[in-house]
């Protein structure tokens, strides 16, 4: 029989995870943005040596299951380091290292990946020459990006962007595996003494809608804010 009671004390329970997966998909996010920036610069001006990196970079993540990732990033290589420090008499312990860092390194990375494709798309929207109008004005490269280039490519970006962050809230669920106290993890553990996994993964399915709905609204409050650059495009 579905347990009201334990359904409603679950739910209030799992919102004090929610922080905990708000702090991986900010982390995640933010070195997703800036190392997939940094591809897809470097595959837009097709960059000698970089460009291939950052495609082989791309195929590789975009193309493994992110569970096996989660697997190699949290068991594989702690293992090999563990044996490497103790090989060479260090007194360094990586698995006393907190376990939301793996996630921080697994999420993150596979964001990037994702995320370079979508300003890699963005950036190929925006007429190239408008390099050459910012370059006659005196504008630098730089410059010339900030202020006139990365405008028109975010508005561009923003509904892909939007997708990308969903996507990556949704799959901080399998932090679980990392042994991080996520979401996931506290229902699991709420619903393991009496075998109410039911009500525990509705209490999931109703708290992942809510926080992605509400991000879904910021972002189309700031689509709705950046359309102005959209005539320059």
């Amino acid at each position: 029989m579905f347990d009201g009671k334990f359904f409603a004390l679950t739910f209030l329970k799992l919102w004090k995870a929610v922080p905990v997966t708000l702090e991986i998909t900010a982390v995640s996010l933010a070195v997703g943005i800036v190392l997939g920036f940094f591809i897809a610069l470097a595959r837009v001006h097709k960059v000698k040596v970089l460009s291939q990196i950052g495609a082989f970079y791309v195929s590789f993540f975009r193309g493994t299951p992110i569970v096996l990732q989660i697997l190699v990033v949290y068991s594989v290589i702690p293992s090999v380091l563990n044996a490497y420090f103790k090989s060479i008499g260090s007194s360094i312990n990586i698995f006393d290292l907190n376990p939301i860092v793996y996630a921080f390194i697994v999420f993150g990375l596979n964001n990037a990946a994702g995320l370079s494709e979508v300003f890699r798309s963005a950036l190929l929207t925006v007429n190239k020459g408008q390099f050459e109008a910012g370059y006659t004005v005196g504008l630098t490269y730089w410059q010339i990006y900030r202020r006139i280039i990365l405008p028109q490519a975010l508005t561009v970006a923003i509904p892909n962007l939007c997708n990308a962050t969903v996507n990556l809230i949704k799959n901080t669920s399998l932090a679980f595996m990392m042994t991080v106290k996520d979401i996931t993890a506290v229902a699991k553990i709420e619903a393991a003494p009496g075998y109410n996994y039911i009500e525990a993964y509705l209490d999931i399915f109703v708290i992942y809608i809510i926080v992605c709905t509400v991000v879904q609204k910021l972002f189309k409050v700031w689509e709705k804010k950046a359309v102005v650059y959209k005539t320059a495009v």
